[in-house]
């Protein structure tokens, strides 16, 4: 059972800036004081919302999870056209992180290349947020009639992280269109 997450405009002051510092330098360059010192509160303040910095990381995690939860919804059971469009929307979307400003990658893969040990919980965030990801591509993929639901699915995820990748270290539009052209590819198989 999860504890329940204590909500004041302090933690929410700490969690934007730890969102903006954290995908824009990296977690492990940021201290919990620079933290602190742009959210305008004290350490006590800090402590009180998190224990320490892994729980503000996973925090910010979680946040970037249930927003991208929120876009991409439910997979629309029973109907094929509609999961197809699922699909391409989730590409799209992706399609579209990549070609926005400020893009730096993935906040989950460079996450985890952050936090590479599997009992970590910042790494345990990661590895949740991929599964859900997996499960509704999984699902999309067998209502729109896949042959091979579970194993598209994993090429969709493949397709992602390279794509975010290129997108980050080349270029962003040609990241895009490759990604897109490649799910319709899965679409089609």
């Amino acid at each position: 059972m999860t504890t329940p997450v204590r909500t004041s405009a302090a933690r929410d002051r700490l969690l934007a800036s730890a969102s903006r510092t954290f995908y824009g330098e990296g977690i492990r360059g940021v201290g919990v004081d620079r933290i602190v010192t742009e959210a305008g509160v004290t350490r006590a303040t800090f402590y009180r919302h998190f224990p320490g910095k892994d729980d503000l990381v996973v925090a910010y995690l979680r946040a970037i999870d249930v927003d991208v939860r929120a876009r991409v919804g439910e997979v629309p059971e029973g109907d094929p056209a509609a999961a197809a469009g699922l699909v391409r929307a989730i590409a799209g979307g992706i399609g579209g992180e990549l070609c926005s400003h400020g893009f730096r990658g993935c906040p989950f893969i460079n996450a985890a290349a952050e936090f590479p040990d599997p009992d970590s919980p910042v790494h345990r965030a990661v590895v949740e947020h991929r599964a859900w990801l997996a499960d509704v591509l999984t699902r999309a993929f067998a209502t729109a009639g896949h042959a091979d639901p579970a194993e598209t699915a994993r090429r969709f995820l493949m397709l992602r992280d390279g794509a975010m990748v290129a997108g980050y270290l080349g270029d962003p539009e040609a990241a895009r269109s490759t990604l897109l052209a490649a799910v319709e590819d899965l679409l089609a198989g």
